[in-house]
């Protein structure tokens, strides 16, 4: 097929790649919520309770409409009803628990649902509006705006139980706290992700990466997630038996997808897509969430061949949402997997050169990449040798889409514990190579050498996912959640 100039991402496209590939269906992220008050106050003052149950009302409405499975465990006002809801909420297996304080309450009554429940809690305290009538309002009308009274009690026992405190101080129609809160749902999908992942990790370690080493118990340890261990024999059985009909419709599908270079030779095209269709199985089989691979391979044998067939097909998984990394490089495709829970993609990437007189970071990877963040068609191009690997088929290349963008890496330290590390820049225009691999030219703002200094010094490896937008602070929120550091760049 002949080269055709590719195309400016728009709405349209963006819809097919949807339509042609569909998500991976993945467990909904699952937000806690009680709401809370004292009770004392409602014999007191009658029109107090209902008043504060409304809010209640509309705080639930607005976090259902988050992509989120709300459990709402309802209003509490002493410290019985309070081991009631940490029981409720223990069993729903939550991802975050919104705590919220509607009126001054002891915190007594909200200790045992951050001890019991096992789960990161945001509280939040949200007044009816920006501010009271003074003249009008008696004792029980500025009880409702008390919300924030208790916020630091709340935070004292916290930190005294070794609980880790956060919050949102704000109005009830505030639309600034709720992006605050959005944040946190946001950073809750993160940990959803990653504490419910299976993650493939298929052949074996590129001799010589010790930075890509990763300790196969560390991510259950630190995340609850799965490793499971797969051989290129696995993938080899599956290619075995897909048919001649299936290669071709898989065909169909890359070019609705890609244009297809004319340097990409038919035989290499269809054992690319071969492989695809197996991959495609190999997730579903295992369940995989996410798949990080590699086999160096001998003289074109089998194993080797399909270790070299892989990127079309792993592209196409990441563009459905199982985000797949060469090299073995399993810490990265959980950092890609943590990038796809909010929404932002995230690429393999490492690396390329540095532009002096452009002040540019130019990175990008061969193999598999994210589809969704190519700024025009991505192109597959036919190389008869891959650089460092063996082998040879079909690549992908493309730029990412020009505009902000975050990178996100796991470091690992002497102690053995992962840190998420983040830099935010903005992708630019400019001279790309042409080689089949994705590329990009970020601007950080600063010299380019200096930038480089900063971010090897984090602990990260040379890898890491590249997404579109600028989420440093929902990846900070999300590290808070997972209990590791947050280092940014």
């Amino acid at each position: 097929m002949a080269t055709t100039e590719p195309t400016t991402v728009t709405a349209d496209r963006a819809a097919t790649l949807r339509e042609v590939l569909p998500a991976v269906p993945r467990r909904r992220t699952r937000i806690g919520l009680v709401a809370g008050g004292l009770g004392t106050y409602w014999p007191q003052f009658p029109d107090l309770l209902p008043q504060l149950r409304e809010s209640a009302r509309y705080v639930t409405e607005r976090l259902r409409q988050m992509d989120a499975e709300v459990t709402d465990v309802g209003f509490i006002s002493d410290a019985e009803e309070g081991a009631v809801a940490a029981e409720e909420l223990r069993r729903a297996d939550c991802d975050l628990i919104v705590l919220f304080l509607t009126t001054y309450l002891t915190s007594s009554m909200v200790l045992p649902i951050a001890r019991r429940a096992h789960t990161p809690v945001l509280v939040i305290d949200l007044q009816p509006s920006e501010r009271m009538d003074h003249a009008s309002f008696d004792t029980g009308a500025w009880l409702a705006y008390c919300g924030q009274c208790p916020v630091p009690e709340v935070g004292n026992v916290f930190r005294r139980a070794g609980i880790p405190f956060r919050s949102v101080s704000g109005w009830l129609r505030q639309e600034s706290a709720w992006r605050r809160i959005e944040q946190w749902v946001r950073a809750a999908h993160v940990r959803a992700a990653l504490r419910h992942a299976r993650h493939g990790l298929m052949g074996h370690l590129y001799p010589g990466m010790l930075d890509v080493s990763t300790d196969l118990t560390l991510l259950p340890a630190t995340f609850g997630s799965h490793v499971e261990v797969l051989e290129f024999d696995d993938l080899r059985h599956r290619v075995e038996k897909v048919t001649e009909q299936e290669t071709r419709e898989r065909m169909a599908l890359a070019r609705r997808v890609f244009t297809v270079d004319d340097s990409v030779v038919d035989e290499d095209f269809a054992w690319g897509a071969t492989v695809s269709v197996a991959l495609d199985r190999l997730v579903a089989d295992f369940g995989l969430d996410t798949l990080a691979y590699y086999h160096r391979g001998l003289d074109g044998e089998l194993h080797e061949r399909l270790g070299a067939g892989m990127i079309l097909g792993a592209s196409l998984l990441t563009a459905r949402g199982v985000p797949a990394a060469g090299e073995y490089e399993l810490r990265t495709s959980v950092a890609q997997l943590a990038s796809q829970s909010i929404g932002a993609g995230g690429s393999f990437t490492e690396i390329q050169a540095l532009d002096f007189e452009d002040g540019v970071v130019e990175m990008g990877h061969d193999g598999p990449a994210h589809l969704a963040v190519s700024a025009r068609d991505p192109l597959l191009r036919g190389l008869g040798v891959y650089h460092g690997k063996r082998g040879w088929g079909v690549s992908v290349e493309f730029d990412v889409q020009h505009g902000p963008v975050t990178l996100l890496g796991l470091g690992q330290d002497a102690d053995g514990s992962l840190s998420f590390i983040t830099s935010e820049g903005t992708v630019v225009p400019g001279p790309l190579l042409e080689i089949g691999n994705t590329t990009s030219r970020v601007d950080f703002g600063r010299d380019p050498g200096e930038w480089v200094d900063a971010w090897s010094a984090t602990g990260v490896g040379h890898h890491w996912s590249l997404s579109v937008g600028h989420h440093t602070a929902d990846f900070r929120a999300a590290a808070s959640l997972l209990g590791i550091d947050h280092r940014e760049v």
